[in-house]
């Protein structure tokens, strides 16, 4: 019987931190354009990162100029984002979660949260970042969506989780849907763009990018790996499979 994932959120991520380093995407470029044609957003703006991780947002808001508090309760995922981001002097890094993140109030102009909201106690969450925002700050949610059924082998990927990975369908970031998302924002609503995101991998990058997966069990998954290798060996181009995402940035103000 596969062994299953922590079910503590902080700590669903301990044992994954090379993988998730290695193998997770980043964020287009253009995000930066979105919001500030969308935001107003300038280098001088500050942010708190909430849920930073290892740091692949982070880097891009520190690239563009500005300040980043990464707010990151896992140490394991805090100290890789740590090393990941010691070039900029603009990072500092915070042991905190979205509930409270430690920082004093009226301190940032954005907060932003990348593959993480889901994570979070929605209620609390927006109490605290409603507490850390200056007046008229922004909540930006950024997600890299996998779409499902682009291709063949994103199709075999889908149907391999659902039947390998037992807490797959339980804590996937596609739970959170409109109506979540319009009680968080409130009455203001938000607003959202999607963006294009691509990786390739080889055989030995598709494992860690699977592996990086918190619902993807650690062990009595020979099933599933064995599957995995058979969906590559049929799937692969010049010995590479793709994974296409739909970046979805979602943001709004809190009313």
């Amino acid at each position: 019987m596969p062994t299953l994932p922590n079910h503590n959120p902080t700590g669903r991520f301990s044992d994954r931190v090379a993988d998730y380093v290695r193998a997770r995407p980043g964020y287009p470029a253009e995000l930066v354009d979105v919001l500030a044609r969308r935001c107003d957003f300038t280098p001088r703006a500050a942010i708190a990162d909430v849920g930073s991780g290892t740091g692949l947002l982070a880097r891009l808001f520190l690239e563009h100029g500005n300040r980043v508090f990464g707010i990151e309760p896992n140490a394991e995922m805090r100290a890789a984002g740590e090393e990941f981001l010691r070039a900029y002097p603009q990072f500092r890094s915070v042991d905190g979660g979205a509930e409270a993140t430690t920082l004093p109030g009226a301190v940032v102009d954005f907060v932003t949260a990348g593959q993480a909201f889901h994570w979070f106690d929605r209620e609390r969450a927006r109490q605290e970042f409603a507490r850390i925002l200056k007046p008229g700050g922004w909540v930006v949610l950024i997600w890299n969506d996998r779409r499902l059924e682009a291709t063949p082998f994103l199709r075999g990927y889908e149907d391999l989780l659902v039947r390998h990975c037992p807490d797959y369908l339980k804590v996937v970031h596609r739970n959170v849907d409109a109506p979540a998302l319009q009680r968080f924002y409130g009455p203001q609503g938000y607003a959202e763009v999607v963006l294009d995101n691509r990786q390739r991998f080889d055989w030995d990058g598709l494992v860690a990018r699977h592996r990086s997966s918190s619902f993807v069990p650690k062990t009595g998954h020979d099933a599933g790996m064995l599957e995995l290798r058979a969906l590559f060996d049929a799937q692969q181009v010049g010995g590479q499979v793709e994974f296409e995402y739909d970046t979805r940035v979602q943001f709004g103000r809190l009313s």
